[in-house]
This record gives C-alpha cells, structure tokens and sequence, in this order.
C-alpha cells in the first residue's frame, strides 16, 4: 500500500514499518513508526513531540476536518459551507455527509453558528464558515 503520505513495508509476518509525511508544521518530517500487529514499537526521524503524536494518532485513529455545503432557505447564496468543529474520525466522514445532505438553514445565518449539533452522537458539531443574511426582496 502507498500513497502520498504513507508506505508500508512488511519486516516479516508479524512486524511492519510505516513511513508518514508529517503535516504538522513545515518541516514535513518523514516519520517512520514500526508496529507489531497493532502495536507500536517504535516512532522515530520525528523532530517534535507533536510530529510523534501525529504519526501515532494517524495509525491508529486518523482523524479529519470535515468541510461540505448545505442548503439555504431564503438567502442571498444557495449553499452555505460549514466544516466540524474539530476534526472527525476518518470513517465518520461518510456517515456524517448522509446527515448533512438533507440539512437546509434558515437565514439569517452567523459564521461559527452550529448548524448539527452533536452529529452522529458523536459530540461533534458542524458549524457555518460564513455569514448568510435574509434575502430582500
């Protein structure tokens, strides 16, 4: 398996290294953490702390800012574009669109409005990234 930030290489049966472009801050390190099954042994060319707990947060719950549109009722745009408030589990990004496509907002609308509170039960909010105002006729 490879993509752009992620390569694996089997050591043997049992034991894995995974190499990760970190995209925590500019240096972009190329951290390489080993893993035997799920565990991990060893995390290391990180030049932080931050870069460390990214790798191992990436490997074991990869998690994502989640950023679509929704529908407006009476406002000057037709789509208002709303993200998590904070970053959702990679495999909640899907379910999470199923909610969200059905949602229309009523203006007016303030950016940082939620918009779905708590989706997917999750403790997670979707929030407006942009002011709406009513639409006059």
């Amino acid at each position: 398996m490879s993509t752009l930030r992620r390569e694996v290489t089997n050591l043997n049966a049992e034991t894995r290294k995974m190499k990760i472009i970190c995209v925590v801050c500019p240096i972009s390190c190329n951290i390489e953490v080993t893993l035997k099954g799920d565990e991990i042994l060893n995390v290391k060319n990180n030049l932080c702390e931050r870069g460390k707990v990214y790798a191992i947060e990436e490997i074991t719950t990869p998690k994502r800012m989640l950023t679509t549109t929704v529908n407006v009722k009476k406002g000057h745009i037709l789509f208002l574009p709303v993200k998590t408030a904070t970053p959702i589990p990679k495999d909640l990004i899907f379910p999470c669109m199923e909610v969200l496509k059905d949602v229309i907002v009523k203006t007016p609308i303030h950016k940082g409005n939620v918009i779905v509170k708590n989706i997917l039960g999750k403790g997670i909010n979707v929030v407006s990234s942009r002011s709406v105002e009513l639409m006059k006729i």
